[in-house]
């Protein structure tokens, strides 16, 4: 539909990429410049779910001036997340290296935390105005127990080292979760249901954005 809004992915996540792919909507990528640690650092007392808000809206916020600095033909929506992990009132964000990737899983296996996915939508008219709107979605995960031998080996595939809690249930890290209550897709890193009801927020029905030049299932 040549009237339809573009979407634009303020993320690199390959898991993210692959939420909306699966979901029929088109998009490209655009990442943040975002300083996420100085972020982190301005938001000292932010609960774990807060601090997932706050950071994605930060890059969500980044990418939209990006796009209106370039200019856009028609509207565009831009969608900023991050993701937190809280165990025991603490927050983990990505391990980054190996060896804290372990101490994570020490840490967590057989037992359960939340992760916390932030979730902002910004549009972008033709004019440069912009409204947003913003949205926090959290999912219990419960892990099942690990030995060091399993750990080091999950640890070495590379997986963890950038993800949110050191873990994905999208990928090898599936093996080890042992279940999630609540919305799968925002565990890997974005909510659809979330992300339609947002587009209704800001007025965009969500239906449009579905690409119907392939109907095989």
């Amino acid at each position: 539909m040549t009237d339809a809004p573009e979407l634009v992915l303020g993320s690199a996540s390959p898991g993210r990429a692959e939420i909306l792919a699966r979901a029929r909507v088109p998009f490209r990528t655009l990442v943040s410049h975002v300083d996420e640690a100085a972020v982190g650092a301005r938001a000292s007392g932010a609960s774990p779910a807060q601090l997932a808000l706050l950071l994605a809206e930060a890059k969500g916020r980044d990418v939209a001036a990006q796009v209106a600095e370039a200019g856009v033909e028609r509207p565009t929506l831009v969608v900023g997340c991050d993701s937190v992990f809280e165990m025991d009132g603490v927050a983990y964000g990505k391990p980054y290296e190996p060896e804290v990737a372990v101490e994570r899983w020490r840490l967590q296996q057989g037992r359960e935390g939340v992760l916390h996915t932030g979730q902002w939508l910004g549009l972008v008219q033709p004019d440069g105005t912009l409204r947003s709107t913003s949205a926090q979605v959290s999912a219990v995960v419960r892990f099942a127990a690990a030995d060091e031998r399993t750990i080091a080996a999950y640890v070495a595939t590379g997986e963890p080292l950038r993800c949110a809690g050191a873990f994905t249930i999208d990928g090898a890290g599936a093996a080890l979760v042992g279940s999630v209550d609540g919305d799968p897709n925002a565990v890997i890193g974005l909510s659809v249901s979330t992300l339609r009801t947002q587009c209704e927020e800001l007025g965009v029905s969500f239906t449009v954005l579905w690409d119907s030049s392939n109907s095989e299932r």
